[in-house]
């Protein structure tokens, strides 16, 4: 028999591409918990198969025995309806960014805004699976990760604990992302006449993805620059990650005492670390990712290149936003969390 899982924020576009994955996963029937006002009663479709809709209450988590529930809501709305899922039996993977910081202080910080539920932030798991999978499984709250971090952290974590990244030199990343980031809600700056034909900055040292970079990466503040860009695309985040390889320009030598010769070097590193990972897809040297590529899945694909000779390296990582950067690693995390394969409804 399927389990029920309930999704608050179906209209938005991180919602809709999780109501699209659900309605395909063998395991899974989902259940539209309507909480806004302004809901339509009705679907305009007039024909097929529709999800059951049902009020965004606790009474609905038990009346449908919600094993768990996702909510793609802003940040304060998930602060509100989360304890209320928890306490009614359901686990709760959150999609906004209000639990992934681990301490109102660096929510305040980088969100500007207080939080209202310290408990919860303080025992949410961080839900980037390759880096967090043992903890996932057991979890009642999970924070899906950011977009631009998860393309970033698994760029950049497995050269870090490899020691190759010359630290004090810094590591820059040049972030672009489709304009479905930003969300279903019309702004100036998402409209279509400020967007098409556009190329354009913004957040500019103050981003609020940077302390998920660093608190999954282990680099540090000082260390990490970080700038988002709007590319006039739909969907799609391609991240260019430059920095130089640590000791000697000619033959560099990492921290673990091996030698970065080449781009081969490099990628033997990631080959090693997600070599049984399902969602991770390298590039051999001389070839780059690009958003084609990880349209509508739920890869990250790395490629690497490097000069030797200077010891600069750059390292590209594209994902899908909406899938590996939102839905597609929530119903990851939720695979883990129910005992189902981890690649359910995503291959």
């Amino acid at each position: 028999m399927a389990l029920s899982a309930g999704i608050v924020g179906y209209r938005g576009y991180s919602g809709a591409e999780l109501l699209h994955i659900l309605e395909r996963h063998p395991h899974v029937e989902p259940v539209l918990m309507e909480h806004r006002d302004d809901a339509s009663p009705s679907s305009p479709i007039r024909h097929g198969r529709h999800p059951r809709r049902a009020p965004c209450t606790a009474q609905t988590v038990r009346d449908e025995a919600l094993a768990v529930v996702f909510l793609a809501t802003p940040p304060e709305v998930s602060m509100e309806l989360a304890p209320l899922m928890l306490d009614a039996g359901a686990r709760v993977i959150d999609l906004s960014g209000a639990f992934r910081l681990g301490t109102v202080e660096n929510y305040r910080a980088w969100y500007k805004a207080p939080h209202t539920q310290p408990e919860l932030l303080a025992e949410a798991v961080y839900g980037l699976p390759e880096y967090c999978r043992q903890r996932i499984p057991s979890a009642r709250l999970v924070a899906n990760p950011g977009c631009y971090p998860t393309a970033a952290n698994l760029a950049i974590r497995p050269l870090v604990e490899a020691g190759v990244i010359d630290r004090a030199a810094g590591v820059v990343c040049d972030a672009k992302s489709g304009v479905s980031g930003a969300g279903r809600k019309a702004t100036m700056s998402n409209s279509f006449c400020e967007v098409t034909g556009n190329f354009s900055a913004y957040s500019v040292l103050h981003h609020r993805h940077v302390p998920e970079v660093l608190q999954v990466s282990g680099l540090d503040e000082s260390e990490f620059s970080f700038t988002a860009q709007l590319l006039p695309l739909h969907r799609g985040i391609l991240e260019t990650i430059y920095f130089r390889t640590t000791g000697s320009t000619s033959g560099t030598t990492s921290g673990t005492g091996s030698t970065i010769a080449s781009a081969e070097d490099l990628l033997a590193i990631y080959q090693k670390r997600y070599a049984d990972e399902p969602f991770i897809r390298l590039y051999n040297p001389g070839h780059t990712p690009d958003l084609h590529g990880v349209a509508r899945t739920n890869f990250c694909d790395i490629g690497v290149t490097l000069d030797a000779r200077t010891g600069r390296a750059v390292v590209v990582s594209a994902i899908d936003n909406l899938v590996k950067g939102a839905a597609g690693q929530a119903v990851q995390n939720m695979n883990l969390m129910l005992g189902f394969a981890e690649t359910e409804g995503l291959l």
